[in-house]
């Protein structure tokens, strides 16, 4: 007996038509202070995402000072001329906002987040961090510690280690860039309050400072409040600095960083290549993504999924400093972890890899695949405020056009497997590969030797 349904079921729903999509324009301007603005209106953004980015490099850092850009970073938080350290955490609370900052090769870069009703409040307060901050010498003190006890943690953490050794072996040791970011113990230790308000007075000034804006701004009169806030910061004139040219050693090697009784290695292969600025960027992102940008890329369908070697394993490209006169250059890597044991043979597997990638190139399906992941899913990735305006910022910093995203995704869907394969090939040429390795050295050097990747040397960790 058939018993009948009582159940209503509803039209399944369809999909819609496909609307074109392209990454949002920003509106640019340049206020009476000298300071330039990058505004875009995203309706319905009611959480505004604001990024100011200041002109103070790392390579700037007073020599035998290495972190005092990171210390001033963080002493932005640390209260103004008229609100203490507490006084100032009360009213970004007050203003349901965030602030953070931090400081890399090209920029020293604040980060703001507040909704978009109280817009005035947070930016008057970004305001005040950056034109009179207090500076306050135990708070400076503080930082001081809290980044010596970090580094102990950096010095101890795998990857960590790999990158400092990679950036070591690279380049100049006179070039910031072969150096951590924030310092070292031996660097970080000298820094005072002085150290840093002299960092700030060189290198602090609306005229060499970029504003990145991204939000829903019906509600408020944008140009008055950019007036009254970050309009009313002074300063005195002076000329964007320009970024050296990036100089590294690429010659295959090998480098152990000795952790007795390590159980896993650490992998860190790397070089430089061509960043932004080079015409062959995007089919070198596309080929780099379909070597080991996902689980189904090459190098994860080998050492994870066949061997078993790894949890997984990642290539990518980095920018590093980067200049319009095509003198700027990126990392590029293969990073990932093994077990101690199987840490020739994956390696052996890595090059056999390259090896094939260049005898035999990409196929149709990987470059597909690599398209449909960096550009299908663009519209998800830049759904908030701060994804748009991390994206902005970016490309300020590496002083990229306005249009430069939006320029990528279409270079991205245009690229043909055999740009693809040709630049990818041409990244991850295997006898120009330094490999950094952090693991226990009397369990692997010895197999390593055999690989022809190298001469192998060992460093204490």
């Amino acid at each position: 007996m058939t018993i009948a349904s009582a159940m209503t079921f509803h039209p399944r729903p369809e999909a819609g038509e496909a609307t074109p999509w392209a990454f949002p324009a920003p509106t640019r301007s340049v206020l009476p202070n000298g300071l330039t603005v990058l505004r875009c209106d995203r309706p319905g953004q009611k959480l505004v995402a604001v990024q100011l980015l200041l002109d103070a490099p790392l390579a700037d850092e007073p020599a035998g000072l290495d972190g005092v850009a990171t210390i001033l970073a963080r002493a932005f938080n640390e209260g103004t001329a008229t609100l203490t350290a507490e006084e100032f955490a009360g009213e970004l609370e007050r203003a349901g906002a965030t602030l953070d900052a931090h400081a890399d090769h090209m920029v020293l870069t604040l980060s703001l987040d507040v909704p978009a009703s109280r817009l005035e409040r947070g930016l008057r307060l970004l305001a005040d961090a950056v034109s009179t901050p207090a500076l306050p010498a135990d708070e400076i003190e503080r930082l001081v510690a809290n980044r010596l006890d970090e580094i102990v943690h950096e010095l101890a953490n795998p990857s960590r280690r790999a990158a400092f050794a990679l950036y070591g072996e690279l380049f100049p040791a006179d070039d910031r860039i072969s150096r951590p970011r924030a310092g070292t113990a031996d660097t970080v230790k000298g820094i005072d309050r002085a150290a840093v308000a002299d960092f700030y007075a060189a290198h602090v000034r609306p005229a060499t400072a970029t504003a990145v804006i991204v939000g829903d701004f019906s509600a408020v009169d944008f140009d008055a409040v950019l007036a009254d806030t970050l309009g009313a910061w002074t300063g005195t004139p002076a000329e964007p600095s320009t970024a050296a040219p990036v100089t590294a050693d690429d010659s295959g090697r090998v480098i152990i960083v000795d952790r007795p009784g390590s159980v896993q290695t650490q992998v860190l292969i790397g070089r430089v290549g061509p960043d932004r600025h080079d015409d062959t960027w995007a089919a070198q992102v596309l080929g780099t993504y379909c070597l080991g940008g996902t689980l189904t890329s090459r190098l994860d369908r080998v050492l994870r999924e066949e061997k078993g070697y790894t949890y997984g394993v990642r290539a990518f490209a980095q920018p590093l400093r980067s200049a319009a006169d095509g003198s700027g250059r990126a990392m590029l890597a293969i990073s990932g972890s093994v077990d101690t044991e199987s840490t020739a043979p994956a390696l052996a597997d890595t090059w056999t890899i390259l090896r094939d990638l260049a005898a035999g190139g990409l196929t149709d399906e990987e470059r597909d695949i690599a398209v449909q992941n960096l550009v299908g899913v663009a519209p998800l990735r830049y759904e908030t405020a701060g994804a748009v305006c991390s994206t902005l910022a970016d490309q300020v910093e590496q002083g990229l056009p306005d249009d430069y995203q939006a320029q990528v995704y279409r270079r991205l869907a245009e690229t043909d497997t055999a740009e693809a394969t040709a630049a990818v090939v041409a990244a991850f040429p295997p006898d120009r590969l330094v490999t950094v390795l952090v693991g226990d050295a009397a369990a692997i050097a010895g197999p390593l030797k055999d690989l022809g990747i190298g001469e192998v040397t060992v460093v204490s960790a």
